[in-house]
């Protein structure tokens, strides 16, 4: 579809700007492994999170739903659930910035959309563990606001969050491009809001209407 001239952009987070490292398997395995569990294969819960991830319910990004979440990736596995455990400490894991990697097309990306004078945001879907995290693996300072759902009490794809973006950047909505994984939350959601909206397919579907590097924003804003 022909995008509208770009005055600024909002990006998700998760699988847009950054990825668990090596995978969540790995993080979970190593957890399991610090509190005395048995040695467990990071790929099969590599696969076993995605399974977890796909059939959650009414999940709010909070401790207790991340809780839930983990003890049904380790469902059968311990004799114990993660959340009698190991998940705190599970929990702390994922904020150490050393457990998540940026996709390299992100600086790159970020810095000549900065060059350009594009205003830049945060809208995700996250925890309190986001905005410190962002600022520990050096993106902060790209961002002239963060609005995060545990922050602002809605989660994308409601309207809520995506208005307190657009509050926060000062353009109409109609020159806001949303970039993310997530067709629900993401494309739809910011659609929703009145912005412009494009997927990162990063798995490389080629499927039309969709990017698979964040290379192409900077030909996007440049078409304009």
């Amino acid at each position: 579809m022909p995008y509208r001239r770009i005055k600024a952009i909002t990006f998700d987070v998760g699988g847009t700007l950054i990825h668990p490292w090596p995978s969540v398997g790995h993080v979970y395995a190593s957890a399991a492994f610090r509190h005395n569990e048995r040695s467990l294969d990071a790929s099969e819960l590599n696969h076993r999170f995605i399974k977890a991830w796909r059939n959650r319910i009414d999940f709010d990004y909070s401790y207790e739903a991340w809780g839930r979440l983990v003890d049904a990736t380790f469902t059968g596995l311990l004799t114990k659930p993660p959340s009698e455990t190991f998940f705190p400490d599970l929990y702390r894991a994922f904020a150490k910035p050393e457990n998540w990697r940026l996709y390299s097309d992100v600086i790159p990306t970020l810095e000549e959309l900065a060059s350009r004078g594009i205003p830049l945001a945060i809208v995700s879907n996250w925890d309190e563990r986001l905005r410190p995290l962002l600022n520990a693996l050096n993106l902060g300072g790209y961002f002239q606001s963060m609005l995060i759902s545990c922050e602002i009490y809605f989660l994308k794809p409601s309207n809520v969050i995506f208005d307190h973006a657009l509050r926060s950047l000062g353009v109409p909505a109609e020159s806001v491009l949303h970039v993310g994984d997530s067709v629900s939350e993401d494309v739809s959601g910011a659609r929703a809001a009145g912005f412009q909206a494009v997927l990162i397919d990063r798995l490389g579907t080629q499927e039309p209407g969709r990017i698979t590097s964040l290379d192409d924003l900077v030909e996007m804003v440049t078409e304009h």
